[in-house]
């Protein structure tokens, strides 16, 4: 019986969630492009389009219309690193020889610097939430550990109480891959926990009596409502700047570079494999002494 292109996306799923242990996002990510490049081909073709027979020209074909489409060149490198991956699981599973994206180059994004806040911009957002209800003291103990810790949305999201050792002072931490860290607990993020802690609602069932931040139904809080929280605060609070919840990751490690904290220290802290991922938060504090010292030269 022929596979569908969709069976194939599924078999490949599957694989780097459990073979290569990537998080929901990122193999939804992976598994979204393919789908959609794979939907472009067979729309043209009207049929569905058997994987095993792309070619490298069809890739090519594909990857050379992004930018005719608006795709910015970080998502193009994203997309083609997501095609060179199907493939190279089509390879293992025996179902084609050779790899199609081969020699197929990726385009180059520049090095995007995140946006980062301010001390003070940091310091107005989280004064600026009404800690006189339950969900003012949820959204407090959130902001402090996005910044106080430096966790990505996910993580705040699905942050166990049971991860939590206030009196040593540190969480433990589930990230990408499955790779656990320890991130020391600041007191103010300490404080907050505790305070909402306090008040924090009956959860809805057994799967959310461990989680940590629930919503107004018991039940784990969304990256998405995080989100729209951040959001709604800065705004209360007068920050114009665009941002996410990852601008406090971003702002965390930003300015403990500038205080003088070790790359690697930063590197363990935030979770990355890779110091390089780490060194963008170096080229931020260098952006922002460049600019003192041309706001401040006398030629300038």
């Amino acid at each position: 019986m022929l596979k569908t292109s969709e069976q194939f996306i599924k078999g490949y799923r599957t694989y780097l969630k459990i073979e290569r242990g990537m998080s929901l996002n990122t193999y939804s990510s992976y598994c979204s492009d393919i789908r959609e490049f794979i939907s472009c081909l067979s729309s043209e073709s009207g049929t569905d389009i058997d994987p095993r027979s792309i070619q490298k020209e069809d890739i090519s074909e594909y990857v050379n219309s992004l930018p005719e489409r608006d795709v910015s060149k970080r998502s193009q490198a994203r997309i083609l690193s997501s095609m060179r991956s199907f493939f190279k699981w089509l390879m293992l599973e025996g179902e084609i020889k050779e790899n199609p994206c081969d020699g197929i180059a990726s385009p180059k994004p520049g090095r995007h610097l995140p946006s980062v806040l301010s001390v003070e911009e940091v310091d107005s957002i989280i004064s600026s939430v009404d800690t006189s209800t339950e969900a003012g003291m949820r959204d407090r103990a959130i902001l402090e550990v996005l910044y106080g810790c430096g966790l990505r949305v996910s993580e705040a999201s699905e942050l166990k109480i049971s991860c939590i050792y206030l009196d040593e002072g540190f969480v433990r931490i589930v990230g990408k891959g499955d790779k656990e860290r320890l991130v020391p607990l600041g007191e103010p993020a300490r404080e907050a926990i505790i305070n909402y802690l306090s008040v924090r609602r009956e959860p809805a069932d057994r799967a959310s009596g461990d989680i940590l931040f629930l919503n107004k139904s018991g039940k784990r809080l969304s990256r998405v409502s995080i989100f729209n929280m951040v959001k709604k605060q800065a705004a209360e609070a007068g920050i114009a700047k665009e941002l996410s919840p990852h601008t406090f990751r971003h702002s965390f490690a930003t300015h403990l570079i500038e205080g003088g904290a070790d790359l690697r220290v930063v590197q363990e802290m935030l979770g990355h494999e890779n110091i390089l991922t780490t060194e963008i938060y170096t080229h931020i504090d260098s952006s922002k002494w460049q600019k003192d010292i041309m706001e401040h030269h006398p030629e300038a």
